[in-house]
């Protein structure tokens, strides 16, 4: 009853749910947007008239120019830096443009010039001290903040009174200031236009990249070839010229300068920065993070201000703010990764029953025998991680190396070793297509093509994200193995959508269905998921009807058989089920039978903590990773069966002198050759009675001509 109970509430009960929110980096800008919608609420609620069209109007001018400044300081947060001065640096363009405007009688444009240029000025010399001479962004732009003020309040002795007596009527400059189109301020129209470049630039421009990858970490970025002070430079002369249009704007829509022109302005925008949720550290942060703390900030103050409350308090609130999320910035970004493992790991219940035995003398078509003690060895200390191995039309073998090679070794003796193809990430299954391309699925990256030329492609790093999923599983995090229909489509699994390559023993932890099967087509250039919520899935063989694929589920110790086409079309059924050790991949035999690899073997104490989430929930919590109970990959074996799913032989090497574990296997004729990935070497097994001319691709495609 009680195993009834846990079994139920870990399949129903979405305990992984705070996990999957809090790993991922969209709820840092859903927050911000929520806190958005509860503060509007309740100052529309207290206030009447607060979110009138006129009350949005006003708001949405004042976010405009506020906005830019925002924009700015966010650019050099991002960075790594800080900049104190940005309220000095708006009064001094304030001034320069109405300077421009009202005492030297320039035309409008001329002015929009100055007051850029002015803003340009005023940031490049932060971002020379600070990008090329290295000096501290805090204490420096707190001393540039005084210098800028003491220069504005020296200008305003002599020239206030010149500019407040004037009173310029241009059509063009009011249009600035007042001016609306379709009803919207035109600062508003200027300010979203800015902010969607703002967004391409981070995210899909290189120099954007720069910039996260500096704010991230200087001294990697450095390494990788990055001009760290050219572009911290650039980031301070950006964010005076940002300042420099919000200044532009407020001037051409009040036309005054006053002592406390941009006094406080670097409190309100630096709070609107942290608020939104853009990391004081640097190396994280986005446009819209930017626009939902600048609407928040102004919504607050605006509110307090129709409440009636004096200036001071109303400060005295925005330093609060800003101090409360300097404090949960600050602490979340240090205990991120602990708060994370604690609820993100989630076990589920799961259930199997004794594993059959594989013990000497009991019998059975599992039993342990010496039969791969003899292998031959191919590249033996020239290889390491070999997943995966698989032989050309003309005998030449592949496999794929942690270094991120696929190496090719020549026929006929195999020992020539070359590198075929670099790709970067672990190579894990391999398959020929018609054409001879190779498609690698590599761990981490997706699903690639190495044409015979050695042309390397991405054919697809995604899929179609899940309905009714919490985080974006679109990303390929760790596609495993394929086969390739006979019109060319693709079938191949990913282990996990929740965990990276080498977390994989956590997902063995969880022993929830995380795995899915995923459809490429390339004559489309499309990816679907056919198949969700599967144990590790990860062998895959196109079966002999070519109208279904056979899978292993790794921590479901079963093999299963899809249909894609045909009658039965989208039905899953298992063909076995309750396996001695965990499968891996499957390959055709010169029979008709199948072969499959057995990376390890179960034992009592995995199968019992399998039945036990708390326990193991417990375990990832209390205990470091390495002394966890996950699977055991130390011993396999490989085994021949039917379609009907019964056991017809099995090949093992007992003592694990040549092959303590294995990955893969591949006929070919008349040898077995034999992968895995934690050896530095390929086995080659001469097998009795097979078929001394089977080639897989030559069955499968036809010969060459």
């Amino acid at each position: 009853m009680q195993e009834t109970f846990v079994r139920l509430r870990s399949r129903y009960w979405p305990d992984h749910l705070l996990g999957e929110i809090l790993s991922k980096r969209w709820t840092e800008t859903a927050i911000p947007v929520i806190v958005l919608i509860i503060v509007a609420f309740a100052l529309s609620q207290a206030i009447s008239g607060f979110l009138s069209p006129n009350g949005l109007a006003d708001t949405a001018r004042q976010a405009g120019e506020i906005g830019f400044v925002v924009l700015g300081i966010s650019l050099v947060v991002i960075v790594g830096g800080i900049d104190l001065s940005v309220g000095s640096m708006f009064a001094l363009c304030d001034f320069c443009a109405l300077y421009c405007l009202d005492v030297l009688n320039w035309p409008v444009p001329a002015v929009v010039v100055a007051t850029l240029i002015c803003g340009a000025l005023l940031g490049a010399v932060n971002g020379f001290l600070i990008g090329y001479l290295r000096l501290r962004a805090f204490i420096t732009t707190l001393i540039t903040l005084i210098i800028y003020r003491s220069a504005y309040d020296l200008l305003l002795v002599s020239n206030s009174n010149k500019i407040a007596s004037a009173f310029p009527d241009i059509a063009s400059w009011t249009f600035i200031g007042e001016g609306k189109v379709l009803g919207v301020p035109s600062v508003a129209i200027v300010y979203v236009a800015i902010a969607i470049f703002g967004h391409l630039f981070l995210t899909r421009l290189r120099p954007g990249w720069h910039v996260t990858a500096i704010g991230g970490s200087r001294r990697s970025a450095y390494n990788s070839g990055i001009a760290v002070r050219r572009t911290i430079a650039l980031c301070y002369v950006a964010s005076g010229v940002l300042t420099s249009i919000g200044a532009l704007f407020f001037a051409a829509r009040l036309g005054t300068v006053g002592g406390d022109i941009g006094v406080g302005l670097e409190v309100t925008a630096l709070t609107a920065t942290v608020l939104g949720g853009i990391t004081l550290g640097g190396g994280n942060g986005s446009v819209a993070k930017a626009l939902a703390g600048t609407l928040i900030v102004l919504l607050v103050t605006n509110g307090l201000t129709t409440l009636s409350v004096r200036g001071g308090y109303n400060r005295m609130v925005l330093a609060t703010i800003l101090l409360v999320a300097a404090i949960i910035d600050i602490r979340w970004l240090k205990n991120r990764a602990r708060i994370i493992s604690k609820v993100y790991v989630a076990p589920t219940y799961h259930y199997l029953p004794p594993a059959p035995s594989t013990e000497i003398g009991k019998g059975g078509p599992f039993e342990q025998n010496d039969k791969l003690r003899d292998v031959t060895l191919i590249g033996l200390g020239r290889i390491e991680a070999p997943e995966d191995v698989i032989l050309d039309r003309h005998d030449n073998l592949y496999a794929g190396s942690r270094h991120g090679d696929i190496m090719r070794f020549l026929a006929p003796d195999y020992q020539q070793m070359e590198v075929f193809a670099h790709i970067g990430g672990q190579p894990l299954g391999m398959a020929f297509d018609r054409q001879d391309n190779l498609y690698c699925c590599i761990g981490g990256m997706g699903l690639y093509r190495i044409s015979p030329d050695r042309k390397i492609e991405k054919a697809t790093d995604e899929t179609n994200r899940s309905l009714w999923s919490v985080n974006d599983d679109s990303r390929l995090r760790l596609a495993d193995d394929l086969d390739i229909a006979d019109d060319g489509r693709i079938f191949f699994s990913e282990a996990t959508v929740r965990y990276e390559m080498h977390e994989w023993p956590v997902d063995g932890l969880e022993a929830r269905g995380n795995g899915r099967i995923i459809c490429y087509d390339p004559a489309r250039n499309t990816t679907r998921t056919v198949l969700r919520g599967l144990k590790f899935p990860n062998g895959i063989c196109i079966a002999s009807d070519r109208q279904s694929i056979l899978f292993a589920e790794t921590f479901g110790c079963s093999i299963k058989r899809y249909w894609f086409d045909g009658p039965k079309q989208g039905s899953v059924e298992i063909v076995m089920d309750n396996l001695p050790g965990f499968p891996d991949n499957i390959n055709v035999a010169s029979d008709g039978n199948y072969w499959l690899a057995l990376v390890g073997m179960r034992s009592p104490a995995l199968d019992l903590a399998w039945r036990m989430p708390d326990f193991r929930r417990r375990m990832a919590k209390r205990l470091p990773v390495d002394e966890w109970l996950f699977p055991n990959i130390n011993t396999g074996c490989v085994v021949k069966f039917n379609e009907q799913g019964k056991v017809l032989e099995s090949f093992w090497d007992i003592e694990g002198l040549n092959h303590p574990m294995i990955t893969s296997m591949r006929e070919h004729r008349g040898h077995l050759y034999l992968g895995g990935i934690a050896n530095n070497r390929i086995g080659r097994y001469k097998l009795q009675n097979a078929d001394p001319n089977f080639v897989q691709y030559d069955k499968r495609w036809g010969k060459i001509t």
